[in-house]
């Protein structure tokens, strides 16, 4: 591999304390004067981690080099306890003016014996008590930093792979989106729908992996922006008294993009969800960018209340306008009497905040009857209507109004979402979003 790939993917800095402490033990373990981990490129020596006895100690030194290469390549062994005793050490040390007593060394290989470099000890005075056997501690440490390296790099491959396929999936648009109903069911009538995105690019696989991703590469901000404003193209299609729901992660939310876009929408239509499983560093800050477009109408939600601590500290927080039961919370709530006891409370809660409660993940009509029981009555889920396009889904909401029972007849018959149809064919129940499934995945 070339030597730029491993250049390139140096250590992360906790793993760099590490080295350093390594080099500090192999130092004061043999009593010299310095020990350093270097890199070899273009016949030079390029220095990257060292600790010394003093700050006076010269580790890049003419001699320091020339030694380094001789030993990888074979001319000279790996440990020196009197370099007087070695005539090619003796004259690299004489030529360059400083003094050169004993020497330790081990050269650093990767798997396929590509050399990179070397750890290196060495003091000015002789070491009588070196031994041909203390090479095995360097060589460990060469070994040890081999490995390090080639982990990183192979990290920085992944790094870039991913960082391409989501770059492509914006600029070819391979974003679209579908919309689920929310429904109040003591009315039989339509509140909303959240908008759910579906990515359109190979690997196939579920849309939190790919959001997963992009957080991990550095594109969340891009990304989610980019499925929001697929979302919004959708507005224009929701019935005026309806909302349209769309998820963002807290760090995207504070981007002074994100909250420009926001702020030509509107708002009075719109619901943020943020998710349980994002975590929020500075509520005062969300809650201070927030403040100016809640005064203009745009909505909050808790998105996953009940999967977990972090949920209930959202909610505290930031004083939503709507909170979302966790999907792994009702999906057991029919026959798991502590679901329905937190539902329960979640309900009570609301009620005296004056959120609102909307269930997600609704698939049976037993779930359906104890949130009816529990006074839970918006409501999202297969049972009452799976993801897709608007169009599909404006029609039949449109001739559906007004009959009680229809609504949910014929929503739950509407164009199925051909991500779900199309890549599984296991009953609703086995299809159950589990916990903690993360941002955008309905």
């Amino acid at each position: 591999m070339p030597f730029a790939q491993y250049a390139s993917a140096l250590p992360a800095a906790s793993i760099t304390g590490v080295l350093r402490e390594a080099l500090q033990t192999l130092r004061l373990q043999f009593a010299m004067d310095v020990a350093f981990l270097c890199a070899f490129r273009n016949g030079q020596r390029l220095l990257l981690l060292a600790d010394c006895a003093s700050s006076a100690d010269a580790f890049a030194e003419p001699h320091a080099t020339a030694l380094c290469m001789r030993m990888v390549e074979g001319l000279l062994p790996p440990v020196l306890p009197d370099a007087r005793a070695a005539p090619e050490a003796a004259a690299l040390a004489s030529a360059a003016g400083r003094p050169l007593g004993a020497w330790l060394s081990a050269p650093i290989r990767f798997h396929d014996a590509t050399m990179f470099g070397a750890v290196c000890c060495f003091r000015a005075a002789p070491h009588p008590g070196l031994r041909s056997g203390d090479a095995s501690a360097v060589r460990l440490l060469a070994a040890l930093v081999a490995r390090l390296l080639e982990g990183q790099a192979d990290a920085n491959r992944i790094r870039r792979v991913r960082l391409q396929r989501l770059q492509r999936a914006l600029e070819e648009a391979q974003l679209t989106t579908v919309y689920q109903p929310i429904l109040d069911v003591a009315s039989q009538t339509l509140e909303g729908y959240e908008a759910l995105t579906r990515f359109h690019c190979d690997p196939q696989r579920p849309p939190d992996w790919w959001f997963a991703e992009a957080e991990a590469v550095g594109l969340q901000a891009q990304v989610e922006t980019a499925a929001v404003t697929a979302a919004l193209s959708g507005l224009r299609s929701v019935p005026r008294k309806a909302y349209l729901s769309v998820n963002v992660s807290p760090a995207t939310l504070l981007e002074p993009g994100f909250l420009r876009m926001l702020q030509a929408q509107p708002l009075p239509r719109l619901v943020l969800e943020l998710t349980e499983h994002a975590s929020v560093e500075d509520y005062e800050t969300v809650v201070a960018r927030l403040a100016p477009l809640r005064a203009q109408g745009l909505r909050i939600a808790v998105d996953d209340a009940g999967a977990g601590f972090a949920s209930f500290r959202h909610i505290l927080r930031l004083r939503p306008d709507l909170i979302k039961l966790d999907g792994s919370l009702i999906a057991r709530i029919d026959r798991d009497a502590g679901a329905r006891a937190l539902a329960g409370a979640l309900a009570r809660f609301a009620d005296q905040t004056g959120c609102t409660v909307v269930a997600e993940g609704v698939e049976t009509e037993a779930e359906l009857q104890v949130l009816r029981q529990l006074g839970i009555d918006k409501a999202q889920g297969f049972l009452l209507g799976r993801p897709a396009p608007l169009p599909v889904f404006t029609a039949h909401a449109a001739a559906c109004q007004g009959h009680s029972s229809a609504l949910e007849r014929e929503i739950s018959t509407a164009a199925v979402d051909k991500d779900s149809a199309e890549n599984s064919t296991a009953p609703a129940e086995s299809r159950r979003v589990p916990a903690g499934a993360g941002l955008l995945r309905k």
